[in-house]
């Protein structure tokens, strides 16, 4: 199941900025891998407040987004990560603006297979 996990400020979330990123990275992930993906993908956003993010030693003063993809490892080997890697970073200036697009991280994860499971099951 290919999981998004991302980091962004606090003050980037409004009301309807989490729906807009929600879908945007869900049709990020089916451009990549097709429709029959869409079901499968899952996406949290986690606020951070301005004063606790920071990068070399002080508070952030520019609006920024970190995106992880958790997925089987399998899926990520099918493709050229960096077509996946600017879809993401695609989805999110279609929602924030272009000039956050280089403050845009993105970080791919295979996780191996029989190292995730649900419901107490390997999966």
């Amino acid at each position: 199941m290919p999981h998004f996990t991302v980091k962004l400020h606090e003050e980037m979330l409004d009301g309807s900025t989490e729906r807009k990123l929600i879908e945007a990275l869900t049709n990020a992930a089916t451009e990549v891998y097709g429709e029959d993906f869409r079901s499968l993908v899952v996406v949290e956003l986690f606020g951070i407040p301005r004063h606790r993010w920071g990068s070399g030693g002080a508070p952030a003063t520019r609006e920024a987004v970190q995106v992880t993809l958790n997925m089987r490892e399998a899926g990520l080997t099918r493709l050229d990560p960096a077509i996946l890697i600017t879809s993401i970073t695609d989805a999110a200036t279609e929602v924030f603006g272009t000039q956050i697009r280089e403050e845009v991280t993105v970080h791919l994860v295979g996780v191996p297979a029989g190292r995730s499971g649900v419901g107490g099951e390997v999966a």
